[in-house]
């Protein structure tokens, strides 16, 4: 996957570290930066007497506030040689991901920054947005600096599934230019129609092929939960990036009892690659 396109939700309330990450990530990449700058406006009040303007004149700063964070994002972007344009987006947070994934269309990857990261309710709205409703990539960098355009060494997490073989190829960006692929597997069982006879071996045959050098790691989780496997696995083998499929078990499922995807992106150590 070739990146030209890179689109970056920036919250109305934090965005500076953001989107110098994102500067930098586009420049390395050579790509165009779609800025969307977001704000969740609060709930209308209902049944509310006697009626007053006061909401009106919220929601009235709220767009103010919008269109003061878009016009400073657009000068610091205006000072860079960077091709970008600046999308702005006042909703209701029901609505936020439905306008994500609209924007999401046109982008080849989201980039998700530190900050929107760290602010749940909107990092919430991407994943829905984005991971459900289009066929764009997130990577996610939790970290304060710049995330590698290439990375040395990546963590891909391998489970046969349709969404890690989804995350596989759409990360060919980042593998190729890898020293080392760790394709990981916990807990791997050989099966005919899953994992294979030799669990892991066609994915790295198949990496292989685009001139990917990959290494089979089979790992036994022991006491641990499977995403706590993975995140030591990334430490110990010094991962730059993990890559893995996202969410192949019912959302609701994995909201109520929680998930390795989930668990991934409260927590993981570096950034995250991740395509459903």
């Amino acid at each position: 996957m070739s990146i030209n396109t890179v689109m970056c939700v920036f919250s109305v309330d934090e965005w500076e570290t953001d989107v110098k990450t994102a500067i930098e990530f586009c420049e390395t990449q050579g790509a165009h930066l779609n800025a969307v700058v977001i704000c969740m406006c609060a709930v209308p009040p209902v049944a509310v007497y006697p009626v007053t303007t006061t909401w009106l004149d919220e929601q009235q700063k709220e767009i103010d506030r919008l269109s003061e964070a878009a016009t400073a994002i657009r000068e610091v972007l205006e000072r860079s040689d960077l091709s970008f344009d600046i999308q702005e987006i006042y909703t209701e947070f029901a609505w936020a991901d439905h306008d994500i994934a609209q924007h999401a269309l046109y982008a080849d990857i989201i980039l998700v920054g530190p900050e929107a990261a760290g602010n749940a309710a909107l990092q919430r709205r991407i994943i829905d947005g984005a991971l459900f409703q289009s066929p764009t990539p997130i990577l996610l960098n939790p970290r304060r600096q710049a995330v590698s355009s290439f990375p040395s060494s990546v963590l891909l997490a391998w489970d046969s599934s349709d969404e890690a073989a989804r995350a596989t190829r759409q990360s060919m960006e980042f593998l190729k230019g890898c020293e080392a692929v760790h394709v990981t597997m916990v807990d791997p069982v050989a099966r005919r129609y899953a994992n294979g006879e030799e669990p892991g071996v066609e994915i790295a045959t198949f990496l292989s092929r685009h001139g990917i050098k990959a290494e089979v790691d089979r790992i036994a989780s022991g006491h641990l939960s499977v995403d706590t496997a993975l995140r030591q696995h990334a430490v110990d083998v010094g991962a730059d990036m993990v890559v893995m499929g996202a969410y192949n078990h019912p959302r609701l499922k994995q909201r109520l009892f929680g998930g390795v995807t989930r668990s991934m992106l409260k927590s993981c150590p570096v950034p995250l690659f991740l395509a459903r």
